[in-house]
Order: structure tokens, then C-alpha cells, then sequence
């Protein structure tokens, strides 16, 4: 069966605040019976300042859902590592791990937008290091034992419900950052079916003599939406998939490489692209692939055809796959 996922990241250009909590609520509420139909996991992500709201806040998202659900995991993919205080990261990782009893993932990367950095007061030509430090504290602070931390003694508390530490992975689309998970023995989360970073990052894994290993997307995982008739649908409510599409793509530079990444200038190229599909519950039943991404309220999307969507995928798509 394929692993199962529902994204949300609130995006909404035209929100009001009444709005934007209405669509967070429901976000949740999605969530919950996402959780009721064995859906595998609630995807999340982490972007600041942008003007459509993208989600800023992935671990108080996770909270929330985890308060809502019993089973269903979040994977927040990706955090932007350097821009998090290590030791509060820790704690908060930490909490969120007893709370859910082990179905938090982070995948932590190191972003691609110096605006981030500059909001939030972190050095863009440290990333590198600020990312190593990061890791280091993270996994030091785990254990529950004193460690060093910038020239101090410090521990962290309480310990993780997950041993020996709560899933971390490392993502990215570069050489540095497969050495990097490799050094730290952490699995690796690349942004792009990119096979030989696959091999690079066992390649490195054997050199520093550590345990890992690589989740690597599919060679297409689009992001799905389902409806009864995609022509409709992508007449009415196109111009959601292409804002988000283009907000993301705005966003990268020539050395970034995502699954998710569009070229798209239009609606019907964004269509023709595959990288966004809307899909029969025929269709989605027969697609192949190891994992199936539904997207319910993307580009700000209305509620009532997100709901249209999930239900669709829950009642229509997931028995047939769990036959």
C-alpha cells in the first residue's frame, strides 16, 4: 500500500485573520479525520515573511494536531535548523515527542532564502556551521546527561519518549548536505529524486563509519487533489495551484533542486506539468508510486473543495488501496 500523506501549509493570499483562523481550524479538523481513516501522515513546513501567510510556525501546527489526533504522525519537512535557538529547539522537540508518544518527524534543512535569515536575526554565511551546532546540541541534549554548550555546562530536560532520541532526519538537494548526515549518522531526506546523492551519502556513511539511511522521493510525487470532474475543478480553482506553484518557485535559485519545483506561467502549463495533478478517485487509485501526497487547501483554496477532496481520497481511494 502506499504511505499516505496530507500536506498543509495554510497558504492564503487573500486571508483575513477571521479567515486564516477559520482555515487553520479547519486544517485541524482535517487532520483529526485524516487520523479517523488511517491516513499515514500530516506533512507540514516552515516559511517566514511571506506575504500569503505560509506557515511559520510548524511545531505549534504539530501541537495542535497531535491535542487532535491519537495515531497519525506529522513530519515537518523541512525546519530551517539555523534559525532555532538549539537548547529551545531541543526542549520543544522534546515535549512534543511525549505528547504524541513518538509521532513527531522533523527534517531539518538549511532553507535557500537569505530573508529568512535576516528576519530572524541569523547569520546567512553561518548556516553551515550554525546547522552543525544545531544537530550537535539536539542530539547531545537527548540523552538527559550535562553537556557542553558555548562554553558552559547545560542539560536539558525531560528526556524524549522516543530511544534514543526522537526521528530526525537531514534534508536537502546538495553534497554538503548528505556529508553532513552522514557525519552525524542521521538518515537523509532529499528534496528530489536524486539517486547519486543517494550514493554519495552511503559512499560518506561507509568513509565516517555511520549507521543511515536515505528517504528519497519518487521520480514524480505530485501533489494531488481529487474531484469527481479535474476539468471543472481546474477551471474554478486553477489559480490556487498556480500561486502556490509560483510563490514556491520564486523562491528558489538555479542550485536548488525540489519534487515539488514548477515552471509554470499558466494554468494550462501548470496542468500539462504534472507537478500539481488533479485526479478522478479512479485515477489516484491507480496511480503507482510509493507514496500518494493529497494537498486539500492549497494555494488558499476554498474549505468546502478541500473537504471535497479529502473525503473523496478517504472514502473512495484508501479502501481500495488497503484492499
Amino acid at each position: 500500500m502506499a504511505f499516505t500523506v496530507v500536506r498543509f501549509n495554510l497558504v492564503d493570499p487573500d486571508a483575513t485573520p477571521e479567515t486564516l483562523s477559520a482555515r487553520y481550524r479547519a486544517a485541524l479538523e482535517m487532520a483529526a479525520y485524516a487520523d479517523d481513516r488511517g491516513i499515514d501522515t500530516v506533512q507540514t513546513e516552515e516559511h517566514h515573511g511571506a506575504a500569503n501567510g505560509w506557515l511559520p510556525s510548524p511545531f505549534v501546527f504539530a501541537g495542535s494536531v497531535f491535542g487532535a489526533t491519537r495515531r497519525i504522525s506529522v513530519t515537518v519537512s523541512a525546519i530551517i535548523g539555523p534559525l532555532y535557538d538549539p537548547l529551545r529547539l531541543a526542549e520543544d522537540i522534546a515535549v512534543l515527542d511525549l505528547i504524541s508518544k513518538g509521532r513527531l518527524v522533523t527534517v531539518a534543512g538549511i532553507g535557500y532564502r537569505p530573508e529568512e535569515y535576516e528576519q530572524l536575526g541569523a547569520d546567512w554565511g553561518r548556516r553551515g556551521k550554525l546547522q552543525d551546532e544545531l544537530l550537535d546540541t539536539l542530539l547531545q541534549a537527548w540523552t538527559g546527561e550535562p553537556f557542553p554548550f558555548r562554553g558552559r555546562s547545560v542539560r536539558v530536560t525531560p528526556r524524549p519518549y522516543t530511544q534514543p532520541h526522537p526521528m530526525l532526519l537531514i534534508g536537502g538537494s546538495s553534497q554538503a548536505a548528505a556529508r553532513r548526515a552522514a557525519r552525524f549518522g542521521l538518515p537523509f531526506f532529499p528534496s528530489a529524486h536524486l539517486p547519486e546523492l543517494e550514493a554519495y551519502y552511503h559512499a560518506q556513511r561507509a568513509e565516517f563509519g555511520t549507521d543511515g539511511f536515505c528517504m528519497m522521493p519518487a521520480a514524480k510525487t505530485p501533489l494531488l487533489h481529487v474531484a469527481e470532474d479535474p476539468d471543472r475543478t481546474w477551471a474554478l480553482y486553477g489559480e490556487h495551484f498556480l500561486h502556490e506553484a509560483q510563490t514556491y518557485a520564486s523562491w528558489q535559485s538555479k542550485d536548488i533542486t525540489s519534487a515539488v519545483r514548477s515552471t509554470a506561467t499558466s494554468v494550462d502549463a501548470l496542468r500539462r506539468e504534472g507537478v500539481y495533478r488533479v485526479v478522478t478517485p479512479d485515477e489516484c487509485a491507480a496511480l503507482s508510486g510509493d507514496s500518494l501526497v493529497l494537498h486539500p487547501l492549497c494555494g488558499g483554496m476554498p474549505v468546502d473543495e478541500g473537504w471535497r477532496s479529502l473525503h473523496l481520497f478517504a472514502e473512495n481511494v484508501l479502501p481500495r488501496l488497503k484492499g
